[in-house]
């Protein structure tokens, strides 16, 4: 995965449990909407893929009730965990490197998977594989490149600290192997995959709370990493955390890119595996 190995934001850390509740706060409700707009319904067979947090498979299931099927992967399921109830599986797997579960599936769902995943490719061809035809791939990732400041009215020491410490943030990520221009490919990808009604749309929230608690959980999560490698000191870290804390920063997210599209019903397997 890049010269340093590793998950960034591991989900065992404390800090992923604020991490995912911001996630969910900023970014549930578009998500959702996407789910709407291919029509889920109830009976759905779907596969949510690095489910990180439960709530995306809590609301799958929820919808798709008794008759469908909720299956939630990921690499570490500690949080995942919550969502097994009433119809929700919720399985160890690496979307990079094992066979696809068993399907197919209605719907398979990836949010912020593939941006940080170096094997994405394969990733990519292991959902559109486990579509049945018909079957609504969607996927949602960021695209840090497109808008890299953290704080777009840079005005100010405060700002211009928070963008220094955000550019070092995603250091981190590139060594890791983490694309950050992957979002805007997925159009592309999902059509070069065989989908067909493949539309866009991104989601760009700014100034919310969900903002403030979702940066100041992942500077905790990587501070360490970033004094190591130089990227950052502690009083730095320590004074834009107080400026976060203290509501003084307009912080924003990088641009959520939702692509989906539809596996032909008669593409022919052999041209997806």
């Amino acid at each position: 995965m890049g010269q340093d190995e590793g998950y960034l934001l591991d989900n065992r850390q404390s800090k992923a449990g604020t991490r995912f509740d911001a996630l969910a706060a900023l970014f549930d409700a578009s998500t959702f909407r996407h789910f709407d707009r291919v029509g889920i319904a109830t009976g759905w067979r779907c596969w949510e893929v690095g489910a990180g947090g439960p709530s995306v498979a809590a609301w799958l299931g929820e919808r798709v009730g008794p008759g469908g099927r909720v299956l939630a992967t990921d690499i570490d399921v500690s949080w995942a965990g919550s969502a097994a109830t009433g119809g929700v599986e919720v399985l160890r797997h690496d979307v990079a490197r094992d066979e696809p579960p068993a399907g197919p599936f209605d719907l398979v769902h990836a949010r912020l998977v593939l941006v940080h995943v170096a094997e994405r490719d394969a990733a990519l061809r292991t959902m559109v594989k486990a579509l049945r035809p018909g079957g609504w791939l969607v996927v949602e990732d960021a695209d840090p490149a497109l808008q890299p400041l953290i704080c777009p009215d840079e005005y100010g020491p405060e700002q211009e600290r928070a963008n220094r410490l955000r550019s070092g943030f995603r250091e981190l990520l590139r060594r890791r192997g983490a694309d950050l221009s992957y979002g805007r490919r997925l159009p592309r990808l999902l059509r070069e995959a065989g989908l067909v009604d493949v539309e866009a749309d991104a989601c760009f929230p700014i100034a919310s709370p969900a903002c403030d608690a979702l940066e100041a959980a992942t500077v905790r999560q990587v501070r360490d990493r970033l004094v190591a490698a130089g990227l950052a000191t502690d009083e730095e870290i320590d004074g834009h955390l107080a400026a976060v804390e203290a509501g003084r920063l307009d912080l924003s997210t990088s641009p959520m890119i939702s692509a989906w599209g539809r596996r032909p019903a008669d593409d022919g397997s052999q041209r997806l595996v």
